[in-house]
């Protein structure tokens, strides 16, 4: 087809170039680059390390008066080249406490008296300790410092309310539970901030350390446990015909009941007696469960490694009256599986299986979703494949969270994204995109919405922790990935997940990764979009015509490099698009002179971001007058 139009670029010279540009880190990640435990090129440093738990538990619920029990020994190793006198003990249910911080009101439903410690001891030897002041994060002095490259083994007894408000955890209805955050844990002491004591809130979310966990859930008769895990016992709680069933769907490509209403109604799933369910886990962030005595319960699974034929299993358990969303569940995770696999981020689902429990957290744990009736099945679906998406960032990378969000919500948010094209078209994917992820960043100009991405999102409140966190970063990341293209984009995302799987990385192991996988030093466009307070906002201006040519200024008012379509349109109503990739900013991140030769009579050009929206699109079109 021939073409109308073709276009030069001409830039002018900046002061911002690539090669000249060093990117800030503060001085305790300078400080593990210099002790070798980081390195430039992106992998861990020679001198890397990261603390383990082997924990064994044996937890009980009881239905009735909704308490949590249990009896936990953690085999715990510290890896660093550091003496701990310490151990950080997180307890994230202990939000609930009254005296515990948080981000807004709470209802008094939503209110407990947290943990209450019944035994605690290192070693054999007894700490007497009082739990009733921890907030989310207790303080436990050693009697004996824990040495470099040793092991200790922690015992504690412990129990705690279930929350009758359900969020992230709790109570869903008098006999259904999502018991998330269950146990204390040893929280992460890590190379670069040592102790992870920053207090858990309503908003945060997580940093764990990969552990390797053995543990049982005793429930009482008729209630099915979902868990975390490879499930060790099923002959053991299930009867005969319910445990063949759910074997069964281990193979299958076809959604099955486990379990039906009536079945589950009439006390012929489980075994009738309290049962103790079985599951083990290693090298994991953390495993969550849920029990209920009446929600039914489907299943099936899908080839998600075409290498090896690894499958993996895709449940449900959700309550057949209020939960219309979940009847198709099943089918939204196989195809989530297999495409997550396969495109982005195109690495083999790495765990055996996912479980989507009807809760009303719309939140991911390590192969458990707990998520509500939207109402909506192509809503519930993209929900869904946003906590799915989460298996990568943060529990296939060991994110922190609490400290940098945008690394794992920018990235499910960019999944959820991509795979949303594949499910409804780019023109819907598109439209919701900007609708829920774009619209209100751009529309609100307050001052909070514009601070850096790297800032830490404990330190960044309301919107703006939102927008940083999920629409800002993945943004980032699709620019990116336009700017690249496809194939080296993968490339480097590929490098980045080699070298981090498994460890903690941090923003700037993101940066070197990159870097590193792409072959190209891409440290200006990482400082445009996560260290300045830069929005999107592009504008048309100085537009001359003469001589069958066309010249005219783009400038960058809000200043991120954004990839954006120029929109020419001659007099007989024929449009051309050009489409230019963030690269464009490269030399001159302010403004850039383009000049267009045709012999056809312009009548309008337009700027077009698409998906990036502009903050004054008002100022984006030129018409011929």
């Amino acid at each position: 087809m021939r073409k109308l139009f073709y276009i030069a670029l001409v830039a002018f010279l900046g002061n911002q170039t690539a090669s000249a540009q060093e990117l800030y880190m503060p001085r305790n990640i300078k400080a593990a680059y210099g002790k070798g435990t980081r390195s430039i090129d992106g992998k861990p440093g020679k001198n890397y390390w990261q603390n383990h738990g082997k924990y064994n538990m044996d937890i009980a619920v009881n239905a009735e008066t909704k308490v949590v029990s249990g009896k936990e020994e953690i085999v715990y190793s510290n890896n660093s080249t550091d003496t701990l006198k310490t151990l950080a003990i997180r307890f994230v249910n202990n939000l609930h406490k009254p005296t515990s911080p948080r981000g807004g009101a709470v209802s008094a439903d939503f209110l407990s008296t947290g943990l209450n410690i019944i035994a605690f001891s290192v070693d054999g030897e007894t700490y007497n300790l009082d739990s009733k002041n921890w907030a989310t994060v207790g303080n436990v002095k050693l009697k004996k410092p824990l040495a470099p490259k040793s092991k200790i083994t922690v015992k504690i007894d412990w129990d705690y309310p279930l929350s009758k408000e359900s969020g992230r955890e709790g109570q869903v209805d008098p006999n259904s539970f999502f018991v998330a955050y269950s146990y204390p844990r040893i929280s992460v002491y890590d190379d670069y901030n040592g102790w992870d004591r920053i207090p858990h809130t309503d908003r945060a979310e997580f940093y764990n350390d990969f552990n390797d966990y053995t543990f049982s859930v005793k429930a009482p008769k008729n209630y099915v446990v979902y868990a975390t895990g490879d499930f060790l016992n099923p002959d053991e709680v299930l009867q005969p015909e319910f445990s063949s069933r759910l074997k069964k769907s281990y193979q299958s490509d076809e959604v099955m009941h486990i379990a039906n209403e009536q079945e589950m109604k009439g006390g012929k799933v489980t075994q009738q007696k309290d049962n103790v369910w079985k599951y083990k886990a290693d090298h994991i962030t953390d495993v969550t469960f849920a029990l209920s005595n009446h929600y039914v319960w489907d299943a099936a699974s899908v080839i998600v490694d075409k290498k090896t034929n690894r499958r993996a299993s895709a449940q449900a358990a959700y309550n057949p009256t209020t939960g219309k969303d979940f009847v198709n569940s099943v089918k939204y995770n196989l195809y989530a599986l297999d495409w997550f696999s396969n495109n982005w981020p195109g690495i083999p689902y790495p765990f055996s299986k996912t479980i989507a429990f009807q809760g009303f957290a719309d939140m991911e744990y390590p192969m458990m979703v707990n998520d509500s009736n939207m109402g909506d099945p192509i809503f519930a679906q993209l929900v869904q494949d946003h906590e799915v998406a989460h298996t990568y960032f943060p529990f296939y990378m060991g994110i922190n969270e609490t400290r940098y969000a945008y690394m794992d919500e920018g990235w499910a948010t960019t999944f959820e994204y991509l795979i949303g094209i594949s499910q409804r078209g780019k023109e819907a994917a598109d439209k919701f995109y900007k609708s829920f992820r774009v619209a209100k960043y751009i529309n609100d100009k307050s001052a909070e919405e514009d601070q850096p991405v790297i800032s830490m999102s404990d330190q960044v409140s309301g919107a703006g922790y939102g927008n940083n966190s999920y629409g800002k970063a993945s943004l980032s990341y699709l620019a990116l990935k336009d700017m690249l293209g496809d194939d080296l984009f993968k490339k480097a995302l590929h490098n980045y997940m080699s070298n981090w799987n498994g460890k903690h990385p941090i923003p700037w192991d993101y940066f070197n990764s990159m870097n590193t996988g792409a072959g190209q030093n891409l440290n200006w466009f990482f400082q445009n979009w996560f260290f300045t307070n830069n929005y999107i906002d592009i504008a048309l201006q100085n537009v001359q015509l003469s001589n069958n040519k066309a010249v005219f200024v783009i400038k960058n008012e809000g200043g991120f490099a954004i990839p954006f379509e120029i929109k020419i349109t001659d007099l007989e109503g024929k449009t051309e698009t050009i489409h230019k990739t963030p690269a464009v900013w490269k030399v001159n991140q302010k403004e850039v002179t383009m000049t267009i030769n045709t012999n056809r009579k312009i009548k309008s050009i337009t700027l077009d971001g698409g998906i990036f929206m502009d903050a004054t699109p008002t100022d984006n079109t030129w018409e011929a007058k």
